[in-house]
């Protein structure tokens, strides 16, 4: 009997496969139609050569994530069209080197052979030297097919679902059964379609029609998911009642996500979630009305956004954003869920009592000795330089994790420090204690609901919002967590006990 979990998981695999497939399927048909005849001309073409290859050979060099995540900025999207630019460039380098040093090493013999019977320069391309190469062309392919579906799994920051959904929430939400999944199916596309293309160049080579037909249709198959949209159109959706609702990589945000999806679907909505998101790429979706609404921290509109570096106070920080936001992209704030959740240091609680620590004041003199671990963001945050100048911290070391690692690294001591969420059920569970602001350097960070300009509009949608103004309390918020990072509750579990309680609250 399938387990609860991986049912929940299995479930989800249709849409996130279908999604990774067809991403990969037209990015390797762009890179494959682009790459074999640049390859071709450069080999007729000799000056073209060494720039053709060098340029493909630096897309390899840049990271995969990180090129996904430039090509948001430089295509002004999110969602499909970056990923497929970002993986056709990736899918370049293999099938271009590979057709160049195929066709480069043709036995020249067979070359000399046909200009004596006097073929043109284009029949020997074509019926000597492509035919001899194909083997090292098609190995190319091979390489590139199983880079993509690799690297496919990248595309979720950037508002691309595939199977790195399952990988993302599950590392950040310890649901290794999420993980398992995302890597099987991952691993089992690759090999399946290394396989077809392998039955179609041995089709090819023994000119067997049968071979070359099942390969085809397999890859048909494979591209069944292209008949389906990647993502919903922004104009129309809303009046379809359809609402796409964003969430950040971390746990409180998938929680908080469920949270809106069930309410949008209780109130008449068609709810459907575009979670692991970065925070630039979620901001920006928002203004371009790419996503309907998601849940942000004032302090981080505040400081990334605003570039704001005073601190006028909890009350005034919320409403000088409000009215920015609004006048600045359209993005209405309905107002805070109730909670905060925010940015502080953390220690374990009989390090900080040996050091006598108990302010980020305290903690200045001592940094010079001391090690510091934070999210992936928080080192390039206003707050961190903040931080930094108002406390004179001068860390020996400083090392980013993934926001799932950071409590286990600082309870082990791998490091002395972290930047903690003051939301997280694993301070209290990891025996850790938060060092007290004392000169009031970070801002204010109220988790509040922003709705993009064309969901602004439609007063159906605030409607089925507002109840959650001020609805939930850091405690609440706090034990949700809890119940995900220490308690292996499902997302979608700690999501419905939260929402109990909301409901719980409305009773008189």
């Amino acid at each position: 009997m399938i387990s609860s979990r991986l049912a929940e998981q299995l479930a989800l695999l249709p849409e996130y496969l279908g999604n990774h497939m067809i991403l990969t399927l037209c990015a390797l048909a762009i890179g494959i139609s682009i790459s074999i005849p640049v390859a071709l001309l450069a080999t007729r073409v000799g000056w073209l050569e060494w720039p053709v290859l060098t340029f493909a050979g630096v897309m390899q060099t840049v990271p995969a994530l990180a090129l996904l995540a430039l090509m948001v900025p430089l295509l002004g999207r999110i969602g499909f069209t970056p990923a497929l630019a970002g993986l056709v460039l990736y899918s370049m380098f293999p099938v271009l080197r590979n057709t160049v040093t195929g066709i480069k090493g043709v036995d020249p013999a067979f070359v000399e052979a046909g200009r004596a019977i006097g073929m043109t320069d284009q029949q020997l391309l074509w019926r000597v030297q492509v035919p001899l190469a194909a083997p090292v062309i098609v190995a190319g392919i091979r390489i590139a097919s199983v880079w993509v579906v690799g690297i496919a799994t990248l595309s979720t920051p950037v508002g691309s679902p595939s199977l790195g959904n399952y990988i993302f929430s599950g590392l950040q939400t310890q649901n290794f059964t999420a993980v398992l999944v995302g890597v099987v199916a991952a691993a089992a596309l690759a090999v399946v379609l290394d396989l077809l293309i392998r039955l179609i160049e041995v089709a090819v080579s023994r000119r067997n029609l049968a071979l070359g037909l099942t390969g085809a249709l397999g890859l048909a198959l494979l591209a069944i998911p292209a008949l389906v949209p990647m993502l919903p159109r922004a104009e129309g959706r809303l009046a379809g009642r359809s609402v796409v609702i964003g969430a950040k990589t971390f746990t409180e945000q998938y929680i908080i996500a469920e949270v809106l999806k069930r309410r949008a679907n209780d109130s008449g909505y068609r709810a459907s979630n575009l979670q692991s998101l970065g925070s630039t790429v979620v901001f920006d979706a928002l203004k371009a009305s790419r996503i309907d609404c998601y849940v942000d921290y004032s302090g981080t509109i505040w400081a990334n956004h605003m570039k704001r570096r005073d601190q006028p106070g909890r009350e005034s920080v919320l409403q000088i954003m409000s009215d920015w936001l609004l006048k600045k992209h359209g993005i209405i704030c309905l107002g805070s869920l109730g909670f905060e959740n925010a940015y502080a240091l953390a220690m374990r609680k009989d390090r900080a009592s040996s050091l006598g620590i108990q302010t980020v004041s305290d903690l200045g003199p001592r940094t010079p000795t001391l090690s510091i671990g934070g999210d992936y963001e928080f080192f390039v945050r206003p707050e961190w330089q903040a931080l930094r100048e108002q406390y004179r911290l001068k860390f020996a070391a400083k090392r980013s994790f993934d926001p799932t690692l950071m409590y286990p690294a600082v309870q082990r001591g791998v490091v002395d420090v972290i930047s903690a969420f003051t939301t997280d059920g694993r301070i209290p569970a990891f025996g850790l204690v938060l060092l007290r602001d004392d000169r009031e350097v970070l801002p204010p960070y109220d988790a509040v609901l922003l709705l993009s300009p064309a969901a602004a509009r439609h007063t159906g949608l605030k409607m089925a919002f507002e109840p959650l103004i001020g609805a939930i309390t850091d405690e609440e918020m706090r034990q949700a967590n809890m119940l995900v990072d220490l308690k292996k509750a499902s997302v979608s579990q700690a999501a419905n006990w939260l929402y109990a309680q909301l409901e719980e609250g409305k009773k008189p």
